[in-house]
């Protein structure tokens, strides 16, 4: 057994994917043999740079902008991506948004919106690709999720719900997918950096046992330990630098 995933002849959607996290995933995606697809919303640029990568590393690569928080935006994205590129077998789902809000300050509104980009673009995409990963009766899902599914987290409750419901909704389809030859799980990073805590980097770091702030690589590599595993389903992995245990 293959210690890292040989995804030759694979295509795989990056949900997020223009920079950070997301940016991350697609590169050791296209390192890994992938032809890769970068959802944007609005970092046009950035998606178009990722893309090229992907294609220098010598994988087709297509950046498609879409709210996935809506579904007949995602049906849209679907349906480019399969004209572009083939039908889908990798889904990583990490769209995401952190407003932070105080008890005080958190809106309607905020909730609403968190929900719906964090938690609801998942179930979404999710969806609209399961058709095709089952015919084919391969896929792998993997769900981007935080440690605030399950700790206090640094930017407020309406992003707490958010992961975890995201972490609910990887154990439901893993249960119900399982037979069909797709795995679906979730990588739960922390004090990664990226743009989200770069206000407060120096905060962070002064959490974390290791001493120091993850790096979207070391999530990608985890992400794709997952996609290389067929006997791991419905399981999230968490890094932290051991600033939390569970």
């Amino acid at each position: 057994m293959a210690l890292l995933p040989d995804l030759t002849g694979r295509v795989a959607l990056v949900t997020g994917g223009s920079r950070g996290i997301g940016r991350a995933i697609a590169l050791a995606l296209a390192a890994a043999g992938a032809d890769v697809a970068i959802n944007y919303r609005e970092q046009a640029g950035q998606a178009d740079a990722v893309a090229g990568a992907v294609r220098a590393a010598g994988r087709r690569a297509l950046a498609v902008a879409a709210d996935v928080s809506d579904g007949r935006a995602v049906d849209r994205l679907v349906q480019a991506v399969t004209a572009g590129l083939g039908v889908t077998d990798i889904l990583i789902n990490n769209a995401g948004l952190a407003l932070n809000r105080g008890l005080d300050d958190l809106t309607e509104a905020d909730f609403d919106r968190t929900i719906a980009i964090n938690l609801k673009s998942a179930f979404l995409c999710t969806q609209a690709l399961l058709p095709a990963m089952r015919a084919r009766r391969w896929g792998r899902i993997v769900n981007i999720s935080s440690g605030a599914a399950r700790g206090a987290g640094g930017f407020g409750p309406h992003y707490n719900a958010s992961k975890a419901g995201m972490e609910g909704l990887t154990r439901g389809y893993a249960a119900r997918l399982v037979k069909d030859g797709i795995t679906v799980n979730a990588v739960a990073p922390s004090l990664i950096d990226t743009d989200m805590i770069a206000a407060r980097r120096a905060e962070m770091v002064a959490r974390i046992p290791l001493g120091r702030l993850g790096t979207p690589e070391e999530v990608a590599q985890t992400v794709m330990m997952v996609i290389g595993n067929d006997y791991l389903t419905g399981q999230t992995i968490m890094l932290n630098g051991g600033a939390a245990f569970v």
